[in-house]
């Protein structure tokens, strides 16, 4: 493992790719990244302005028609070298991860296995992109239905899984035929730009990714996504921002995928499996410190066994390391900023004030950086706001529940619909939870449910279209439709 922090940050590129080239901004303007877990600063990097992301969208538009012409197997090659390069270079990418995202090693070698498997995966749906030949019914002619790429793109990805968002959004596009525009959060850019300077070892064609940090996302995006000549828009990130770009992105008719916020009921029934659902709980709720859109937010727990979860669940939690990610042993990192800990400890007080009980944590932690200690709370009174916000943090909360009619509704009381899990051992009763719980994915007795080769997604306001799977290179896709006369009538 790659230990000098220097080394690794001056390989990381300062400016923005465009066309192929590393450039700073049109203004020189610059945005600085820094470490959660100490609030140093890591690197300082160019910061794009509108002229930049016209620049970036130019290129990506003079690059579309040669991409798209691109042999399909070209195109999937280029992905399974990048997807080898990463493998080579796996270590860096996860330190880099933990420096400026704050997530353990562990987890962050995680991300690196889970972000490298989209570029296999899309290397091999590459060539598999279909379409179908077949008569008319009435039989006077045939009908040839073809799939073509969208056109170019504008990836916006979050801060919390910077590989994984960037690959999961850049792998199936340029599978797919499309050229894309990029731009990171500015809370952890340096991942993306690493993996663009990946993809040009990988003999990227220039102008096909272009990568365009910023501290004005407005600015930058806005007139990106009013340009005519964009046909696709993409999002991971809050239902409220998807809003708004869902309505700049209609003046345009873009194709859009939208993976918004969670609000992921975790349900233990009566017969459920307690050392697998409290194994299933960690996973859930503290992966990526709490800090995923997947991340169980309400612990919805049958009242003959809340008790005993709730115990199991605490010692699990006493037994946490909290630290730098990049420490040795470290299982709750730090949160991404202090206005993540200022929302962490403002969802708590609320569900205190109202007569939830606090067994272990609760608090922020009195040390450099932006920590939040592990909490575990129960008894929370409905109509708290820790039931109706995404949490995004390392605070787990309990609601007990009756009989199985309730755990359905309190799990449906919600305007999200990302993934929900539910561990019971009556089959028949996983099933009705399939078919009655109102989310886009569902992890029955398992606490991880993304899998590159899975259709990711939720319903309702979580978002719309599908990353993974055959799905995922779908959303890229366009089809067409053309008749031709019957060949044996003259």
């Amino acid at each position: 493992m790659i230990r000098d922090f220097d080394i690794l940050l001056g390989a990381v590129p300062d400016g923005l790719f465009v066309a192929g080239e590393w450039r700073r901004s049109s203004d020189n303007g610059t945005l600085t990244v820094t470490n959660p877990a100490t609030g140093a600063t890591l690197k300082t990097i160019a910061s794009a302005t509108a002229e930049d992301a016209a620049a970036a969208l130019d290129a990506a538009c003079a690059a579309a028609d040669s991409w798209a012409a691109t042999p399909a197997r070209q195109r999937g090659e280029l992905l399974r070298r990048t997807f080898d390069l990463l493998q080579d270079r796996a270590d860096e990418f996860a330190l880099l991860m933990s420096l400026e995202m704050g997530k353990p090693l562990a987890e962050a070698r995680g991300e690196v296995t889970y972000g490298g498997e989209f570029l296999r995966w899309f290397s091999e749906e590459a060539p598999r992109v279909q379409g179908r030949y077949g008569t008319t019914p009435e039989g006077s002619g045939r009908m040839i239905v073809t799939q073509h790429p969208v056109g170019p793109c504008y990836l916006i990805t979050p801060w919390n899984f910077p590989l994984a968002m960037a690959t999961r959004k850049i792998a199936p596009a340029l599978a797919a035929g499309c050229t894309v525009v990029v731009k990171p959060s500015e809370l952890t850019p340096l991942t993306t730009l690493l993996f663009a300077r990946l993809l040009q070892e990988a003999g990227l064609p220039d102008g096909v990714v272009n990568v365009i940090p910023t501290l004005d996302a407005a600015a930058v995006s806005e007139p990106i996504i009013a340009d005519p000549r964009l046909r696709k828009l993409s999002f991971t990130g809050s239902t409220p921002v998807g809003k708004r770009l869902l309505a700049q992105a209609a003046n345009g008719v873009l194709r859009t995928s939208m993976e918004l916020g969670g609000n992921a009921p975790f349900i233990v029934f009566d017969d459920a499996d307690l050392d697998q659902a409290v194994d299933g709980a960690m996973a859930a709720k503290f992966r990526n410190i709490g800090q995923a859109c997947t991340a169980a937010n309400r612990f919805i727990v049958h009242r003959s066994v809340v008790d005993e979860f709730t115990a199991r669940v605490v010692d699990r939690v006493r037994d946490f390391r909290t630290g730098a990610g990049t420490e040795d042993g470290v299982t709750i990192g730090p949160l991404i900023d202090d206005r993540a800990v200022a929302k962490a400890t403002h969802l708590v007080q609320d569900a205190v004030n109202r007569g939830a009980k606090t067994w272990i944590g609760g608090t922020e932690l009195d040390r450099p950086g932006s920590f939040f200690a592990a909490t575990v709370l129960s008894d929370v009174a409905p109509g708290s706001e820790i039931l109706g916000e995404e949490i995004f943090g390392p605070v787990l909360a309990i609601v007990a529940f009756d009989d199985e009619e309730e755990a359905v509704r309190i799990a449906n009381d919600t305007e999200f619909g990302l993934v929900s899990y539910v561990f019971t051992q009556d089959l028949a009763r996983g099933q009705r939870m399939i078919e009655q719980l109102q989310t886009g994915m569902m992890g029955l007795n398992a606490g991880v449910v993304s899998n590159a080769a899975a259709p990711f997604g939720g319903w309702k306001s979580s978002g719309i279209g599908r990353e993974g799977g055959p799905e995922g290179i779908a959303e890229y896709l366009q089809t067409k439709y053309t008749l031709t006369p019957d060949p044996y009538q003259s």
